[in-house]
């Protein structure tokens, strides 16, 4: 018949074995630096999905402004575009990704956290319904938070969109 310990002495013996090298403690493991995709394997991903996007200066160089780049997009935000994709059925496209000339920071277009996504009816009514309205950026951008965490912000032209966790 096993006999219950009351708390303080279940958290003594705890400590003693612990001390003694026969209990390992639970140390929350250290946050990796998320997983990042290519160019061309974020964009093997992107297509097949359906996700377009467009450049103003045709191209993909992630150090020009001009361009939309993918280049080191943490794969967790290519998975957000395309679980939001496929919950909204709507068409979605992207306008920027992680060239330079957006905002610094850590969770930034630079470091993969972050992608433009065009307006469109379809894509405004889907995030304005579904999300919940959490108030005004510093810019004056209203921002809607998804279940999963992830801050949609509208902007004048397009959804800057900030995945920290990959779905939508």
């Amino acid at each position: 018949m096993s006999r219950l310990m009351s708390r303080p002495a279940a958290l003594a013996a705890s400590a003693a074995l612990l001390s003694a090298g026969l209990l390992a403690a639970a140390v929350p493991a250290a946050t990796a630096a998320p997983t990042k995709y290519s160019q061309s394997a974020a964009e093997r991903q992107l297509e097949p999905a359906g996700v377009t996007w467009v450049s103003s200066g045709r191209c993909s160089n992630r150090n020009n402004s001009r361009c939309t780049s993918f280049e080191q997009i943490n794969k967790s935000t290519v998975a957000g575009v395309i679980d939001f994709k496929k919950a909204s059925r709507c068409a979605v496209t992207l306008t920027a990704g992680t060239e330079k000339g957006h905002a610094s920071g850590t969770y930034s277009h630079w470091n993969g956290y972050k992608v433009d996504i065009k307006l469109t009816s379809c894509v405004n009514s889907y995030i304005t319904h579904k999300f919940r309205y959490v108030g005004e950026r510093g810019d004056g951008a209203k921002q809607y938070k998804s279940p999963s965490g992830n801050v949609y912000a509208r902007e004048g032209s397009h959804w800057d969109v900030t995945y920290y966790r990959g779905s939508r």
